[in-house]
């Protein structure tokens, strides 16, 4: 047995669209003589607690939450599910979560279920999710990105929120540039897949910041308040959540500000390169980039992609010549088709989004311009972190 008394405490998640509270997470709590509250969940996370007993604390809070959720209906309420005992449930008997919910009269479309991990027999959870969804409750993947999460079981289960990985998420936001891009490949993947994003452990304006950055539709954490024992206006947090939103906005104003000062820059960088291509391309004609501080290289390609000319890079004292990737053929870069179909647009210079360089392992982005009717390609790679330095 546990020591406490069993009960729900709700966390609100917060419409990102709105700003209004759309729904709570319920968990799990134990409330010890003394009055003292503590989480129950440590107790799921340990293998030497009795099972049985784990299970009936849960369902015991599960109807606890449901109910008063019932009774103080908004929105929408999600709750932690175990696949491991999902696994568990015999196949023609009915499942217990849908017997409670017809018991309590909860409407299912109010309920999510956040499975905790992807542990067990895939198709059995397949056949259970599939329940659940025909009886209109919807299913999110808890922790993605993390642990058991694998991509093929969130493929095969098709979830309808995914919940980023608390970890990830605080990990990126404390400048970790490889797990940054990591989540945002994941909150991109959930995108393409039709799953909205939810993140959790929303505890600064940082955390914030990168959750909207990766498309969250729901946030959740200690900026918007800890999980308490009763329900909130929905307008409770609208006004602190428009204030940092603003902010949000406002440095993505001053970011493509930035992002415009440099293509005013590389313009005028291309148009240099050009003339000294015109000139010969002789490299002891070429200026020191003094005004272009992030410039890693350039080189010209045809076309189609197949470079033509070495590497040129600024040494800080003079222009070295790099032949080695004459002849290779860049296309399968993520950025050459959004160049190429500038073609014929001589004048328009492109810009890529961010990505790891192979030969430096440094974040660039590249910019391309064509030149010559169309016939060459000039590109310029570009130090991502000594453009935001500058």
């Amino acid at each position: 047995m546990f020591e406490g008394q069993p009960l729900p405490y709700y966390q609100p998640l917060i419409d990102t669209a709105t700003g209004r509270i759309a729904g709570y997470e319920a968990l799990a709590r134990l409330r010890h003589e003394d009055g003292e509250v503590v989480s129950a969940g440590p107790l799921f996370a340990d293998p030497q607690v009795d099972q049985v007993a784990l299970l009936e604390l849960d369902r015991t809070v599960r109807r606890m939450a449901l109910e008063r959720f019932r009774d103080t209906p908004q929105g929408f309420i999600t709750l932690n599910i175990s696949p491991l005992w999902l696994s568990q449930v015999d196949p023609h008997e009915p499942l217990p979560s849908l017997v409670l919910l017809e018991e309590i009269g909860l409407d299912a479309e109010q309920v999510v279920f956040e499975l905790t991990d992807l542990r067990g027999d895939l198709q059995q959870l397949q056949e259970v999710v599939a329940r659940y969804r025909e009886a209109g409750i919807r299913v999110a993947v808890d922790d993605f990105g993390a642990g058991y999460s694998m991509l093929d079981q969130v493929i095969a289960l098709a979830p309808d929120f995914l919940k980023l990985d608390i970890q990830l998420l605080h990990q990126a936001t404390r400048g970790n540039r490889g797990s940054s891009e990591f989540v945002k490949s994941l909150a991109l993947m959930a995108e393409k897949s039709g799953c909205w994003i939810m993140a959790e452990g929303i505890e600064t304006e940082e955390h914030l910041h990168f959750a909207l950055d990766c498309g969250a539709r729901y946030v959740q954490g200690f900026l918007f308040g800890a999980a308490q024992e009763n329900f909130l206006p929905a307008e409770a947090v609208q006004p602190v959540f428009s204030q940092l939103r603003d902010h949000y906005v406002q440095g993505k104003l001053a970011e493509r500000t930035r992002l415009l000062e440099l293509r005013t820059s590389l313009a005028k960088l291309f148009e240099q390169l050009r003339h000294w291509l015109e000139k010969g391309a002789k490299p002891n004609a070429l200026p020191a980039p003094t005004e272009y501080p992030w410039l890693l290289r350039f080189f010209l390609c045809d076309a189609y992609g197949t470079q033509i000319s070495p590497n040129y890079e600024w040494t800080g004292k003079r222009w070295q010549q790099d032949p080695r990737y004459l002849d290779h053929n860049w296309s399968w870069r993520p950025y050459f088709y959004r160049i190429l179909a500038e073609s014929g647009e001589d004048s328009r210079v492109i810009l890529s989004s961010r990505y790891r360089d192979a030969t430096t392992n440094q974040y660039c982005m590249t910019s391309g311009l064509f030149i010559d009717d169309s016939r060459h390609l000039l590109l310029v790679d570009i130090d991502v972190e000594r453009w935001q330095e500058g």
